[in-house]
């Protein structure tokens, strides 16, 4: 009896379990990068200065080099993560879609 279950427990596993685990994974994968990068805290620190330079005559400069450069950082984090996010996408398509791909290619083939 156990064998006439084992395809709806493999399209169980396959469409709903596995793709649950996978955005979990991936959920976990993105907030590792975020803390690693560290795109929230240069975010949330854009308008102090770079390496807290409070000197009286180098605060505008200061202030005003750290946004430069972590203007350029934060734009090479977010092209990073959007790369990481389209990887993340096409993997989770393609590996939902493989079992219907090769089912497709054994009954044409």
């Amino acid at each position: 009896m156990f064998y006439f279950n084992l395809p709806l427990i493999f399209l169980k596993f396959w469409f709903v379990e596995s793709p649950k685990s996978l955005l979990s994974f991936f959920a976990s994968l993105n907030s590792a990068f975020m803390q690693l990068f560290s795109l929230p805290l240069l975010i949330r620190t854009y308008f102090k200065p770079w390496k807290n330079e409070y000197r009286k005559g180098l605060v505008v400069f200061s202030i005003a080099m750290g946004m430069s450069i972590k203007t350029f950082v934060i734009i090479a984090d977010l092209l990073l993560f959007a790369a990481l996010l389209i990887f993340e996408a096409i993997f989770t398509v393609s590996f939902i879609t493989w079992p219907i791909i090769i089912t497709v290619l054994l009954f044409l083939g």
